[in-house]
């Protein structure tokens, strides 16, 4: 079965370091620390309000680490310019309002293909590679393959919060969605809420490429540290995709 990428999402540890200002934690440490672990990538996004990653981060993460940088972004021009002039090995487009907490739910691709359009063909002419972040929505998935995006990831957050009959109900959402994303030529990704308990069975879905996991090990790592609660992440996910996600 083909190897599961993980990508840790630092965004909390700027968190953290924001809520009493000055330099501590520092999130490219943790992107360090995150590759010594086992992680293949790095995630960080620059909200349009800068609560927790800062530009200076996406400025430092961009020349600093030695990991494919994943940016988070809205689908604003100051985001694309940031996108631009930094050129992360990936960019992928996430909703954002100003009153959530977190990115809550994906992005409607459906019903925005004429704005989105443009500007998935100017990260894509960047050497940008572009992601969507939506539900596990057929019609989502076919938006994305329509505007030229060749990634997508699917939000699991229902799938995570949820249990019993409800929590398999989404997660036969996200198996059907991946199942057509690579039917119709999209890598497909994964992410939001994952813990130790729930990233097994996302995990074993042979056709989803990578996971971006960040606020619950940034958590575990009060308790255990942070390359302690990457590499424990990162055999749950092997195990999984040798056979024991069930």
């Amino acid at each position: 079965m083909s190897f599961l990428r993980l990508g840790v999402n630092i965004d909390h540890v700027a968190t953290i370091r924001n809520a009493r200002g000055g330099l501590h934690p520092d999130p490219v440490r943790a992107a360090h620390l995150a590759a010594a672990a086992g992680a293949d990538g790095i995630t960080a996004h620059l909200r349009e309000d800068r609560r927790h990653i800062a530009d200076r981060d996406i400025e430092r993460l961009a020349n600093e680490i030695n990991l494919p940088l994943n940016f988070e972004m809205a689908a604003t021009e100051e985001m694309l310019a940031i996108a631009l002039r930094h050129r992360p090995h990936a960019a992928c487009i996430v909703p954002e309002r100003r009153e959530e907490r977190t990115t809550e739910g994906g992005l409607d691709v459906a019903g925005a293909k004429e704005r989105l359009r443009p500007l998935v063909a100017r990260l894509t002419e960047a050497g940008i590679r572009v992601s969507m972040f939506i539900e596990a929505d057929l019609r989502q998935l076919d938006a994305c393959h329509d505007i030229g995006a060749p990634v997508v990831e699917l939000h699991t957050g229902a799938y995570c919060e949820h249990g019993g009959e409800d929590r398999d109900r989404e997660l036969a959402r996200i198996i059907a969605a991946a199942s057509h994303a690579q039917a119709i030529g999209l890598e497909c990704h994964a992410g939001h809420g994952l813990s130790f308990d729930t990233v097994k069975p996302i995990a074993a879905i042979a056709s989803v490429a990578e996971l971006n996991i960040g606020h619950f090990l940034v958590g575990e790592a009060i308790f255990v540290g942070f390359e302690a609660s990457i590499r424990h992440m990162r055999q749950l996910m092997d195990e999984a995709r040798r056979g024991g996600g069930g």
